[in-house]
């Protein structure tokens, strides 16, 4: 997964998809307004940033994937299983809607969600031309948003599951996301046997103590779906503070990221 910086904006694409040819990134928070602690390309309404200098960043985002503002639609994330479709661009005087998963297969429409620490995961069905984007946290996984994504595809657009080429992005890696019993034991119930794969027992100052794997997690459901060719950046954002906003390791005083896709 390259990075690029054609101007004072830094982002990565995925190999498996800039094969495609598909307008797609997933942004840094290098080459924004903002000042700390949203440094620097925060896209977050909801954070505490001033509107007008999100604003701003969400223009700089759009304008160096060389789309138009008025082609995006995004939702109100709410760490659901819910996925839903948009078939033209959002209007913004109208009310979001709440969902973790957008699919399209409108070429007028930029898909655009927001991150710091969950897990950005990009679709696309090159047979059928519908692409997705899903956010997914220690909810979304416990819910299998990644295997409800799919099942849409399949439903609302006949999509094959075996055809689908999907990107994992940078998230809090396993190494920094310790989790406490109650969210250890809805994992356990969630994934049953594959639940050993995904929760990592580790000797810490403090004791044993329990990590989640949400890559792993994440591409488990995409295999279970059926999806064969599955590319994992397994780029930390708690690590890789200069390029990445993170909800844990900053102390939930951050910005947001955001990603955009578009056919």
């Amino acid at each position: 997964m390259p990075f690029h910086q054609p101007d004072s904006i830094r982002y990565f694409t995925f190999d498996s998809l800039d094969v495609h040819r598909l307008k797609h990134a997933v942004f840094s928070r290098v080459g924004g307004v903002s000042p700390i602690p949203w440094d620097t390309l925060n896209v977050g309404g909801t954070v505490g940033d001033a509107p007008e200098r999100v604003r701003v960043n969400r223009s700089r985002i759009v304008r160096s994937l060389n789309v138009r503002y008025e082609s995006l639609f995004d939702v109100w994330q709410i760490h659901s299983a819910h996925v839903m479709s948009a078939k033209a661009p959002r209007n913004p005087n109208s009310d979001y809607h709440k969902a973790d998963a957008i699919l399209t297969d409108q070429e007028k429409v930029t898909l655009f969600m927001r991150f710091a620490d969950c897990v950005p995961i990009l679709l696309y069905d090159p047979k059928k031309r519908v692409i997705g984007i899903i956010h997914s946290g220690w909810q979304g996984v416990v819910k299998h948003i990644a295997r409800e994504t799919v099942k849409a595809l399949v439903e609302c657009y006949g999509t094959n599951p075996g055809d689908l080429v999907a990107a994992i992005g940078p998230s809090i890696g396993p190494d920094h996301y310790q989790i406490g019993p109650e969210v250890s034991a809805q994992v356990e119930s969630s994934y049953n046997e594959d639940a050993s794969e995904i929760l990592l027992v580790r000797d810490s100052s403090d004791g044993i103590c329990t990590h989640l794997d949400l890559w792993k997690a994440n591409a488990i459901d995409l295999q279970q779906s059926g999806v064969r060719n599955i590319e994992i950046s397994e780029i930390c954002t708690a690590c890789h503070l200069v390029d990445w906003y993170s909800h844990r390791e900053e102390g939930g005083r951050t910005g947001r990221f955001g990603v955009l896709f578009a056919l």
